[in-house]
């Protein structure tokens, strides 16, 4: 997002927005804090439900408020299945985030069990370098 966006959007969060859209056929007046944008996106997606249900054998023939009803139940629903989603994608973030803190700390565990080996291996270095006995030793004898 670049700075001129950025402030753009904090001036429509700042100031509330009004927009003229279509909404089944009818022309509807929407206000709010969110940018003329988002507001567009809402009437198309009430547009998008709109059509789908009447798409529907008999919905049609329906009471005006049985098809309120109907839209709304459909709202609510692509609503809970929503947020049953992004539920669902917080716990798997949240799970992959202690998996990732499990593994690098297995992995300074680790690092920190080289680091030992490195310094013990550099002390036996040195002391076979030194002629002492750095510890028990395996001689192979000839013929056997």
């Amino acid at each position: 997002m670049n700075k001129r966006t950025f402030t753009k959007e904090i001036q429509s969060m700042a100031s509330k927005n009004t927009v003229k859209v279509l909404i089944d056929g009818k022309i509807v007046t929407l206000s709010g804090y969110e940018s003329e944008e988002y507001l567009q996106r809402v009437a198309s997606y009430l547009n998008n439900k709109i059509a789908e249900l009447g798409a529907l054998p008999g919905y049609n023939h329906q009471p005006q408020d049985t098809k309120s009803t109907l839209l709304a139940l459909n709202i609510a629903d692509d609503y809970f299945k929503a947020k049953a989603r992004a539920d669902s994608m917080e716990e798997d973030m949240e799970a992959k985030d202690r998996e990732t803190y499990d593994i690098k700390h297995d992995l300074i565990a680790a690092q920190i069990q080289i680091d030992k080996l490195k310094q013990e291996l550099e002390s036996l270095q040195q002391k076979k370098q030194e002629g002492s006995p750095a510890g028990p030793s395996i001689h192979k004898e000839a013929g056997k």
